[in-house]
């Protein structure tokens, strides 16, 4: 039987040589499941959602050998049974460089097909993934603007964990419900197998018992050393809140920096509702 591709096997941390002709078998699936098992999710996860990509940096040739330029926004839904590693991403969208594509539709069409192809392989049946090309002529429509929501950074608290720590996490269930989004920019990661910092911003929206703000915020902080994934980190946060505050509804997006002209933004929820906006923060 073959074994399961793992993050150290991938292209991250290697020189690579760059192929500027398109190739399809650059990109590198990782299975979601091992990291998943990591937080008590055996099976179907308790959560909704996607892995927001934008791809910055995408270019081909026209039929008259003219460069073209566009950004993509691709949807990864949440219940694939793999992520893509992201310089593998990378790789395969270099390869598109110095080859032929009829116009931005064809491209979009490759596209999608590729990444559903990567991404829902071993499911047992061919899912989809979203993707859209956006032309220069459409740029103007992207909007950067902060996450939504009641800052958390605002608080004057003492930090003292860096490893993940949920037993900061409280609600107090004598207090009424409420429903209320809280944001903070303080999210700091770190690559899995590289270890490069990833720097981003989360939103935690949320109905239920009244949740210790200074608590979630030194929780988050608390990511500051650890090593995972972006999807991996969201997933935990997601579940952490989920089973230390038993909110009734739940939604963890988080947007992070973007590093070799890509950014990956998870966002998990516990009921169906359309997934965020396209909007990156100043910091993306």
């Amino acid at each position: 039987m073959t074994s399961a591709p793992r993050p150290e096997d991938s292209q991250l941390g290697k020189a690579s040589a760059y192929a500027d002709r398109y190739d399809p078998g650059l990109l590198f699936p990782l299975p979601r499941a091992p990291k998943r098992a990591e937080i008590g999710i055996a099976g179907a996860p308790p959560f909704l959602g996607a892995d927001l990509w934008t791809a910055f940096e995408l270019s081909w040739l026209n039929p008259r050998g003219k460069p073209q330029v566009a950004l993509a926004h691709i949807t990864v839904p949440c219940e694939t049974p793999n992520i893509v590693e992201s310089k593998s991403f990378k790789l395969y969208l270099n390869s598109f460089n110095q080859s032929v594509f009829d116009d931005a539709e064809a491209v979009q069409t490759r596209l999608r097909a590729d990444l559903a192809e990567a991404v829902w392989r071993g499911a047992g049946r061919q899912g989809s993934v979203g993707v859209r090309v956006l032309t220069p002529a459409q740029w103007p429509q992207e909007r950067v603007a902060p996450l939504d929501g009641l800052s958390l950074d605002r608080l004057d608290v003492e930090c003292t964990h860096y490893t993940p720590a949920p037993e900061l996490l409280r609600a107090d269930a004598s207090q009424p419900a409420v429903e209320e989004a809280l944001v903070s920019d303080l999210l700091k990661s770190n690559c899995l197998v590289t270890g490069q910092p990833d720097w981003g911003s989360v939103r935690i929206a949320y109905t239920g018992a009244p949740i210790d703000q200074a608590g979630l915020l030194r929780y988050l902080v608390s990511f500051r050393n650890h090593h995972e994934f972006h999807e991996q980190c969201v997933e935990r946060i997601f579940m952490d809140v989920w089973t230390r505050c038993r909110p009734t509804r739940l939604s963890v997006t988080a947007r992070y920096t973007r590093r070799g002209g890509l950014d990956i933004n998870p966002w998990r929820t516990s009921h169906p509702q359309q997934p965020p906006d396209n909007v990156r923060t100043a910091r993306q």
